[in-house]
């Protein structure tokens, strides 16, 4: 577990927010809604309903803002398995060095024109 609150999907330091955390507040990296199950104290998937609070309504998407009241963030909630290739490559390096693995990633970010003409480049290149 980490001592800061980072965010369930790409494991963003989330020091900056404001506690308690508003209904709609986004991770400021991935913008994907925090006040859900995911990143609760009560989640547990081995639980019904994947809640520990046995008096909580149950909640079907365990992934998009709520009302529940019993919601508290939970530290340590990064779930490797939904980061993309990129990122855990990332976390790994941050891992490792300490540092943040964008500062090796490319100088520029790629368009999807980008990605193509790279692509079609590769195809026609003389070895």
């Amino acid at each position: 577990m980490t001592d800061a609150l980072e965010c369930y999907r790409c494991g963003t330091s989330l020091e900056e927010l404001t506690l308690p955390l508003r209904r709609l507040e986004q991770c400021p990296h991935c913008e994907v809604e925090l006040h859900v199950c995911r990143m609760c104290i009560h989640y547990a998937p081995s639980r019904p309903k994947q809640c520990a609070e046995e008096d909580a309504e149950e909640v079907t998407n365990k992934t998009a803002a709520n009302f529940c009241d019993f919601y508290g963030p939970a530290k340590g909630r990064l779930d490797a398995s939904l980061l993309s290739a990129h990122e855990r490559a990332n976390a790994q390096l941050d891992a490792l060095f300490g540092t943040s693995g964008s500062a090796v990633a490319d100088p520029e970010p790629r368009t999807e024109a980008d990605e193509g003409l790279a692509g079609a480049e590769s195809l026609f290149k003389k070895d």
